[in-house]
């Protein structure tokens, strides 16, 4: 039987995305998070206008006044000097210092103004950018951690990191690269003008340029889009690798996989190493051509201006003022185009973020949702419930059965015989429609999943430990957990004498995945952990499967205390463990195969007295 839960194609993720050059419902979305600092921005483009007309400005003191006005005493070009030369002949009256000194300060005070407007400018777009982008990768963190657990089942860490992480970094360049666009493009038009004023013939040649870098940067937009989309999935691989490499630290050096696993990563470096090589070279290219254009456009100033001075058409310092104003007209159209090479990268990266946020796979929960007492009996019933992963592989097929307030249930059975799936679904990790499975005769599908899961207590196998204090990681967070409340919890289950041991007992800070604790340390402080949270069902799934007689006696005994008043399920392989349990349920492909006492079980010699003789027949 399926679940109601429509099937989605995860592969999705693995593939590659269009990566549409100019994307605008994208790039409306991508605004969206920077609205709120909407007043930053509008202040920094004013503080780009004043720094770009202050680059203007410099130019033309050097140009128009220093070199006609000063230098060789022409002040009567019909050249526009946007009252520069006004301006330092009255400073030169004001101040009697002279006309270099006037040009002089005027330059420093100019130089001043474009120094302080560009550097706040800078600050606040960048700081605008960021702030928006925090918002933006805390939405994506806080939509992944509510993806459920059927998304995580398909889906590769490693390939989420990158969304998380790369993504949302190539979305900073791309922003901040435009924005630094705008400051390049307002000197291009104000310059333009200029030029047009001193010499029609003259702006007419260089602008011929312009079609070349345009043609240009097409092609190279042709031959770049494809390889950045590919340069990403090749990053994207490569972390999902390193991930599962050194998350399984422990297995590969166990194994001697060391080699292979190097080899495998080796492979997928060398494949990025290609890739970023190959962009890298349209890329050097692409930079040496518009370098080489800008030096013919100097040139061609240079050849045609010349002409333009020996025939007075044209004074000295506006064929200077034209070779610096090049640079103006050049620059942002080179800069247009490397702008975008991170546009390609980022176009890819925002459709990969916002594939993730529109992830809509999750837990259904009740549109009007059953409340809970304020303290459970602890009933459990399944009731013909059939579940599967995946279409036609089923998993559970027709469970039936109940577990009884205060009562402790054992389920044991072969592996792959669907106990650790029944406990996923009694915490509502998989939406399941075959079937219903009431808490004290609430249908669990009424209840919602985060009321749920605070009533069910689960004690998994590999207990994850968080960055943190030992008392963080027994609290979780939660207000009502005080430090008194998680020691008294760590006395019940037998977890405070070694954490009194510890340097810094209750604040000592654990190492990653819980290095500076043994295994049998990080289980029992797993049972402090749910213990603290005062769960009416405790669950464990194979908790005590890998301690050590010595650990698992001082684990049973802090049970005794643990599962008093409390609804109990306890799943394990050892029935040595399960021997102490009201009733056990045996699970075999998925179906129930016996559930009784275990002395009732044994003298069936069904199933459970065939488990029972295997792990007994020596003693």
């Amino acid at each position: 039987m399926e679940n109601i839960k429509p099937k989605k194609d995860h592969s999705v993720f693995e593939t590659e995305l269009s990566g549409a050059v100019l994307n605008f419902q994208l790039l409306t979305r991508i605004f969206f998070w920077l609205r709120p600092y909407r007043l930053k921005l509008v202040l920094s483009a004013i503080l780009v206008l004043i720094a770009s007309f202050a680059a203007v400005l410099l130019e033309i003191l050097i140009s128009r006044v220093l070199v006609d006005y000063i230098i060789m005493k022409d002040s009567d070009s019909l050249m526009p000097d946007l009252g520069m030369i006004s301006l330092t002949q009255f400073l030169e009256r004001e101040t009697q210092l002279g006309d270099l000194f006037s040009v002089g300060l005027m330059f420093f005070l100019i130089t001043v103004i474009q120094g302080v407007a560009g550097h706040w400018h800078r600050m606040t777009l960048t700081a605008s950018i960021v702030k928006g982008l925090r918002d933006l990768r805390q939405d994506l963190f806080e939509h992944l951690e509510t993806r459920p657990s059927s998304f995580y089942d398909k889906v590769p860490v490693g390939r989420l990191m990158t969304r998380v992480t790369n993504d949302v970094e190539a979305l900073f360049e791309m922003l901040r690269g435009f924005g630094s666009l705008i400051g390049e493009f307002i000197p291009f038009f104000v310059a333009l003008a200029i030029m047009f004023s001193a010499s029609i013939k003259l702006t007419f040649i260089l602008l011929t340029l312009i079609p070349v870098v345009w043609v240009v940067t097409f092609i190279f937009k042709g031959a770049t889009r494809e390889i950045f989309r590919e340069v990403r999935d090749s990053v994207s691989a490569l972390n999902q690798r390193l991930q599962e490499s050194l998350s399984g630290i422990q297995v590969v050096q166990l194994s001697v996989r060391e080699s292979r696993n190097f080899l495998d990563y080796s492979v997928l470096n060398k494949l990025n190493r290609r890739l970023e090589f190959r962009s890298i070279n349209i890329s050097t290219f692409y930079g040496a051509f518009n370098d080489s254009l800008i030096a013919i456009g100097l040139g061609m100033v240079i050849w045609f201006g010349a002409e333009e001075v020996l025939s007075d058409s044209m004074t000295l310092g506006g064929v200077i003022l034209f070779t610096r104003f090049m640079t103006m007209l050049f620059t942002p159209v080179v800069s247009l185009g490397e702008q975008l090479n991170v546009l390609f990268r980022a176009m890819a990266s925002g459709e990969r973020i916002f594939q993730a946020l529109d992830w809509d796979e999750q837990i259904k929960e009740p549109e009007s949702p059953s409340p809970l007492p304020e303290r459970l009996l602890g009933r459990i019933e399944f009731k013909d419930l059939s579940f599967s992963y995946n279409p036609g592989e089923p998993v559970l097929s027709n469970v039936s059965f109940s577990v009884a307030a205060g009562e402790k249930l054992a389920i044991v059975g072969p592996t792959g015989s669907g106990k650790s799936t029944l406990i996923r679904l009694l915490g509502r990790f998989y939406d399941f429609s075959d079937g219903s499975i009431f808490l004290d005769g609430i249908d669990l599908n009424q209840i919602l999943s985060k009321e749920l899961r605070r009533r069910v207590g689960v004690v998994l196998q590999d207990f994850h430990v968080f960055s943190g204090s030992i008392y963080e990681n027994i609290s979780l967070g939660n207000p009502l957990v005080t430090k008194k409340k998680a020691q008294e919890a760590a006395l019940i289950t037998n977890a405070h004498d070694f954490i009194s041991r510890l340097p810094q007992g209750y604040d000592t800070v654990m190492l990653e995945r819980g290095a500076n604790l043994s295994h049998g340390q990080r289980q029992l402080l797993a049972f402090a952990r749910v213990l603290a949270a005062d769960p009416e069902v405790l669950v464990l799934d194979e908790a005590t499967a890998s301690v050590d007689t010595e650990t698992e006696l001082l684990i049973e005994k802090g049970l005794e205390n643990l599962i008093e008043n409390r609804t109990a399920i306890l799943i394990a392989h050892r029935l040595q463990t399960v021997r102490k349990s009201d009733r056990i349920l045996v699970l075999n492909d998925g179906k129930v195969a016996e559930f009784g006492t275990e002395k009732e079980l044994l003298s069936n010699r069904g199933l459970y007295h065939k488990l029972h003789q295997l792990q007994f027949q020596d003693k």
